[in-house]
C-alpha cells in the first residue's frame, strides 16, 4: 500500500540550468522567474532543494510523489527547437530523482512528436502531463491525438494540468492562478468529454484542481445539454485536489463519489491538507490516498 501525491513540481539542477541560458520568456534571472504572461516572481531556491523535499515527502507519509513540469511557464508551446533543451533537461533529472518521487513526462504541443515522447516515455514516466490550453476545443484534440494515441496503446494516464496565463487581463498577483488557471482548467473538462472521450475511448485522465470545479456545473449542463448533459461520472476520468479545501471537495465528491477522487497537492505551491485526506473516513480515505491513485496510474483497481 502506498499513499500517493500525483501533483508536486521540483525544478532540478539541470532544469534551472536550461531557464537560465534563455533571454526570453520563459527564463531565470538567477532565481527571478520571468514568463509571458505573469509579474516576475522571486523563486524561493529551499522549495526545490531534492533532500528537503524527501524531507517533506516523508514527514507527509507518502511513498509516492510524482513532480511535473510547470505548465504554466509555456515550454510546451515554444517551437520545438527551444522547447527540446528544456524538456531534456527535465526529462534528464526528472527521471534520476530519488525515491519517493516519480516524474511525469512532458511534451511539445506546437510541434506534436510522438515519437520523441515514446522514447522519453521509455524512461519509466507515469504518464504525460499536457497543458489544459491545449486541449480546450476540438482542434486541440485533433492536434494532441497523436500523443493521447500513445497513451493509449501503453496504457498510460493523461494529467491536465493549467497552462500559460499569457494574454490574460491585468491584475494582482494572484489573478492567473484564480482567473486564467481555472478557466483553463473548465473549458479542458467539458472538452475531454465532447471531443476527448469519444476519441479515446480506453484513456485514462486526471485534471488538477478538480478541473476547476467544472464538475458543480453538472446540473447546468442537464439543462442545456440536452441528452449530452445527463449525468454520468466517468470511472477514468479523475480530479486531484490542489489548492482546495475540505468545502470545494466535499462539493465535488457529491457530483462525483469518492472512487475518482485522488490526491494531488501542487508543493511548493501550495500545502498539503492539514487534515489527511479532508477527513473523509474510513474506505473513503484508503480511496483518495492509495487506491484511486493506483487505478489512475496503473488501470489496476
Amino acid at each position: 500500500m502506498t499513499n500517493v501525491d500525483v501533483h508536486q513540481h521540483l525544478w532540478t539542477d539541470s532544469f534551472v540550468a536550461a531557464l537560465r541560458a534563455r533571454a526570453e520568456p520563459p527564463f531565470l534571472d538567477g532565481w527571478t522567474l520571468h514568463t509571458a504572461g505573469e509579474p516576475p516572481y522571486e523563486v524561493p531556491r529551499a522549495d526545490h532543494d531534492v533532500a528537503r523535499r524527501c524531507e517533506l515527502a516523508a514527514a507527509d507519509g507518502l511513498g509516492r510523489a510524482l513532480v511535473s513540469l510547470s505548465a504554466p511557464l509555456g515550454v510546451e508551446w515554444l517551437p520545438s527547437g527551444q522547447a527540446r533543451p528544456l524538456l531534456d533537461a527535465y526529462h534528464e533529472d526528472a527521471a534520476a530523482l530519488p525515491a519517493p518521487f516519480g516524474a511525469w513526462a512532458a511534451a511539445c504541443v506546437r510541434d506534436i512528436d510522438a515519437d520523441v515522447t515514446a522514447g522519453v516515455l521509455d524512461r519509466g514516466f507515469a504518464g504525460l502531463q499536457l497543458p489544459a490550453n491545449a486541449l480546450a476545443d476540438a482542434a486541440g484534440y485533433a492536434r494532441c491525438a497523436p500523443l493521447l494515441d500513445l497513451l493509449e496503446v501503453r496504457g498510460l494516464p493523461l494529467f491536465v494540468h493549467p497552462g500559460p496565463a499569457a494574454g490574460a487581463s491585468p491584475g494582482p498577483g494572484w489573478w492567473p492562478a484564480m482567473v486564467p488557471y481555472v478557466q483553463q482548467m473548465h473549458a479542458a473538462w467539458f472538452a475531454f468529454r465532447a471531443f476527448g472521450r469519444p476519441r479515446h475511448p480506453r484513456l485514462r485522465v486526471c485534471f488538477a484542481l478538480l478541473a476547476g470545479l467544472a464538475p458543480l456545473h453538472g446540473e447546468r449542463f442537464a439543462a442545456r445539454g440536452g441528452a449530452e448533459g445527463r449525468a454520468e461520472v466517468d470511472p477514468d476520468v479523475f480530479v486531484e485536489t490542489s489548492s482546495y479545501g475540505p468545502r470545494a471537495v466535499e462539493a465535488v465528491v457529491r457530483v462525483l463519489g469518492t472512487d475518482v477522487l485522488v490526491q494531488g497537492s501542487d508543493r511548493p505551491y501550495a500545502e498539503p491538507p492539514q487534515s489527511p485526506g479532508f477527513g473523509l473516513g474510513g474506505a473513503a480515505a484508503y480511496a483518495f490516498r492509495i487506491a484511486n491513485p493506483r487505478r489512475l496510474l496503473t488501470g489496476e483497481a
